[in-house]
């Protein structure tokens, strides 16, 4: 009897373990987006939602995943701390750790329209502090998007001076890598690669950063700039 205990005891922990190390071999993974893909309509289509986050993001997150195998303390890092020390990485941790992290935070900051609220009061005073105005932010932030030659991103961060600072940035990488030029917290961000719009808007991309105002989740925005500035 206490030979098939132990011998049941072993073979539990040895399920548990392979449990365990299955999950531990994928610690990355997609969440749903927080409303339908239709809800951003008719800004951003439906089909063009199902694509970007059903098979670009999740490519994303599987490519990264495959990645922990060579680099295994990824597991147990945020994706801010990796993003903070990507240059000790190879090109692959940071094509997909950073569309894995820029994609989640796109999906976040945005919200149908309606719903998308307006900048706080501390981050309205912020915004004309450092650039006049609402609208001459926006239009910063457009040139960034329009501006930004081939596929990446455009920016409203924070920076080391608790400064706004609207930039751009090449492919998947962000504000919070240590290999960008400008670097700080992103509050705002807006994905400039074709598969993002192109469905819908084809060669007008201008068209497309104008219009995507409307879906800015400024609840989410403003939550982001407490934290940074705490």
């Amino acid at each position: 009897m206490i030979v098939k205990t132990a011998k049941s005891l072993l073979v539990a922990t040895l399920i548990t373990l392979g449990a365990a190390a299955t999950i531990n071999a994928e610690p990355f993974t997609l969440a749903p987006l927080p409303y339908a893909a239709d809800a951003l309509a008719p800004v951003i289509d439906q089909e063009t939602m199902q694509i970007h986050h059903g098979r670009h993001h999740q490519a994303y997150v599987n490519n990264l995943n495959a990645q922990v195998a060579t680099f295994p303390e990824l597991a147990t890092l945020p994706l801010e701390a990796i993003m903070s020390r990507i240059s000790r990485y190879n090109d692959a941790v940071r094509n997909n750790a950073g569309g894995h992290y820029n994609h989640q935070l796109f999906w976040q900051i945005m919200a149908p329209a309606g719903q998308s609220g307006e900048p706080s009061v501390e981050l309205y005073a912020a915004i004309k502090r450092d650039f006049g105005s609402v609208e001459a932010m926006q239009s910063a932030f457009n040139k960034a998007a329009t501006t930004r030659f081939g596929s990446g991103w455009a920016w409203l961060i924070l920076d080391e001076n608790n400064k706004l600072v609207v930039t751009s940035t090449a492919n998947q990488d962000n504000p919070l890598m240590d290999v960008v030029d400008i670097q700080g917290t992103p509050l705002l961000a807006l994905d400039i690669w074709e598969h993002a719009y192109y469905l819908q808007y084809q060669n007008k991309r201008g068209d497309y950063a104008t219009a995507w105002w409307q879906l800015v989740n400024w609840h989410k925005v403003n939550e982001l700039y407490g934290a940074a500035t705490l």
